[in-house]
């Protein structure tokens, strides 16, 4: 089990951008969360097997529709045991 953490820069408010991660995160079994920040970046903490949150970090790259994702960053975190994945506001 890993966790990340990622800010996702760019077009990424008022596209749908959290519920299509919380679709993406459902379909892959990750734990997490993510929400809109002030500065009009997306932030998500994502959490489970290697795989599966490098294949969600590789989907925040890019996002739903209508995005426009000019970068990602990305920093480990500690796991914490977290289930489910919440859209915060």
């Amino acid at each position: 089990m890993i966790r990340r953490r990622a800010v996702v820069h760019g077009l990424v408010q008022g596209v749908g951008f959290r519920w299509s991660a919380a679709r993406e995160a459902a379909r892959l079994g990750v734990a997490g969360w993510v929400r809109n920040r002030p500065d009009g970046t997306v932030e998500a903490a994502v959490e489970g097997p290697v795989g599966d949150v490098e294949a969600m970090l590789r989907w925040f790259g890019h996002g739903p529709a209508g995005a426009v994702v000019r970068a990602v960053d990305v920093a480990d975190e500690e796991p914490t045991g977290a289930t489910g994945f919440v859209v915060e506001p």
